[in-house]
């Protein structure tokens, strides 16, 4: 539960008895929301607000409060150390700062609602992150150059890896003729022949998104063309079977959908 606290509660009594095994308690008309201090509780009883009964007796006992409706409160009886006991009308209502409050800020993260201690992180840079729904761990810090991933697979939902290199690779191709395959991909495909070189962009290969780099590095024309299924546009003088411009022309062709590929860059 989340614990609710007020600097401005009032002090009241109780209008009538309560049993130790009550679930609800009602203070003196008119009291309850002055008791409350401005603090709302939201429906559900997920929050929780402090009081003692018989404050500083032989019967005292701490409850939480956990539901108002006007003077009428719902309780949870016998905490921080208490025990339910029977209460008469008349007695104190007072909202209390306890052990058990002073406990959830010195505790570990072990129980559901113990609050996370300063321990839980031991060198600079830790994070805080959850394994499970309330429950809070340290995830070290990572080696130098290392990002934050999300892995379901992890214990804490993240890891710290290292990037994928994105340096560029290549591929020189020296022949008259070559084949674009699914290792070109994010490659420089370097081409470089003294006479025309045809460069086959094929069918089945690439996926929407992926792209591949190519280089005319010699003096050999490269002819960008399909392989009779594969479809090519481009802003080539033949839009659906581009060339390289001359010596040095690069261009990048990028798979656009299922079979379909633009080409862009230095074309002629």
């Amino acid at each position: 539960m989340t614990r609710k606290y007020s600097s401005i509660s009032v002090e009241t009594t109780l209008a009538s008895g309560i049993s130790n095994t009550a679930t609800t308690m009602t203070v003196a008309a008119g009291t309850g929301s002055a008791l409350m201090g401005g603090v709302t509780l939201a429906a559900g009883n997920v929050d929780q607000f402090t009081v003692a009964l018989d404050v500083d007796t032989q019967n005292e006992e701490v409850v939480f409060i956990t539901a108002v409706s006007t003077d009428t409160f719902t309780i949870v009886r016998g905490r921080a150390g208490t025990s339910a006991i029977s209460h008469t009308g008349g007695a104190t209502v007072k909202h209390v700062l306890t052990s058990d409050d002073l406990t959830f800020y010195t505790t570990g993260v072990a129980t559901a609602d113990a609050a996370v201690p300063e321990s839980i992180v031991t060198a600079k840079a830790d994070l805080l992150v959850a394994s499970a729904s309330g429950v809070v761990d340290n995830l070290a810090v990572g080696t130098n150059g290392q990002v934050l991933t999300a892995d379901s697979a992890a214990t804490l939902g993240v890891k710290w890896a290292t990037p994928t290199d994105t340096n560029l690779t290549f591929n020189a191709q020296t022949g008259t003729t070559y084949t674009l395959v699914a290792g070109d991909l994010n490659k420089l495909v370097t081409l470089s022949n003294a006479s025309t070189i045809t460069l086959t962009v094929p069918n089945g290969v690439f996926t929407a998104g992926q792209q591949i780099n190519i280089q005319q590095i010699g003096a050999g024309t490269v002819q960008i063309r399909n392989d009779g299924t594969s479809v090519l546009t481009s802003t080539g003088a033949t839009s659906t079977a581009p060339n390289l411009r001359a010596q040095y022309s690069a261009a990048t062709i990028i798979c656009t959908s299922s079979n379909n590929f633009t080409v862009i860059g230095d074309l002629s």
